[in-house]
């Protein structure tokens, strides 16, 4: 799947399934590959991965057919061109809670490279030569706006959010979510799930694609049901909390099998 192929199936609904992958290792595309995934969410908010890194990182998984979206650290738009420079397929912004944050993600992602005042006109409708109007439309070809809807302001302003023309998805960022509904990581309570229901049934009436990053244990039921009920960009767990979870159990189940005892130190969840 490439970047023009994610965008069609976000708007029509079609699934489109990744997970984050941190590592760097040259030797993970290959693992990675043989996955059976649609895209790789790569992460820039909370892991410390260089620009040279991140460049690596989205070309080898691009000339494998799975389309690198990259989360930036902040709406700053330069931060989101260093995403797309690096061969990002999708860009999304982290925790937006206003309409301006994003027009700022609309125009750093299918504007680009227009900066400064030209791009301040043209976004404010003002009018654009047709032969740069085509210009930018090729260029920008098969890059996804996408937006992270992580806290109640967002809930709030959400309607407004998707009335922005250009934006192709919301991701809801599930921990920080459930923190600002004031029940942090109680993913069964009726009010964090009555907010992602709205989040997915308002998105899928714009035809904007929506999903939720599934990072918790035994979310799988759940991130089926909530396909079931229209969400379509599906980013089950991480590489490192595959590693840490399946890890963790093999080692606790091999100190009870040869009488090691407890481990000195037992590691928290990891939140992403």
């Amino acid at each position: 799947m490439n970047g023009t192929d994610l965008i069609r199936c976000l708007h029509d609904g079609t699934p489109a399934i990744g997970t984050l992958i941190v590592s760097p290792a040259p030797e993970w595309p290959m693992i990675v590959g043989k996955l059976g995934l649609d895209f790789v969410f790569i992460d820039t908010e909370h892991i410390a991965l260089d620009r040279s890194q991140l460049s690596w990182m989205c070309r080898a998984y691009a000339a494998m057919g799975l389309a690198p979206i990259v989360r930036v650290p902040s709406p700053e738009a330069n931060h989101m061109h260093i995403a797309i420079d690096a061969g990002a397929a999708g860009v999304i912004v982290p925790y937006v809670e206003s309409v301006e944050v994003v027009r700022q993600l609309v125009a750093a992602v299918k504007y680009k490279p227009l900066k400064g005042e030209k791009l301040a006109s043209i976004m404010a409708g003002g009018s654009c030569d047709a032969g740069l109007q085509d210009y930018l439309q090729r260029g920008n070809v098969g890059r996804a706006a996408i937006v992270n809807i992580e806290s109640v302001a967002a809930l709030d302003a959400l309607d407004d959010i998707l009335d922005v023309p250009g934006v192709d998805a919301l991701l809801v960022g599930p921990h920080d979510l459930s923190c600002s509904l004031d029940v942090p990581e109680q993913w069964t309570d009726p009010t964090f799930l009555e907010a992602i229901d709205t989040i997915i049934v308002k998105a899928r009436a714009k035809n904007v694609g929506v999903g939720v990053h599934g990072i918790w244990h035994d979310v799988l039921d759940q991130e089926i049901r909530w396909a079931k009920s229209g969400a379509n960009l599906l980013i089950h767990q991480a590489d490192l909390i595959a590693v840490q979870r399946q890890i963790g159990a093999d080692v606790r189940q091999l100190r009870e099998a040869v009488g090691a005892g407890q481990a000195t130190r037992e590691h928290e969840a990891i939140n992403i």
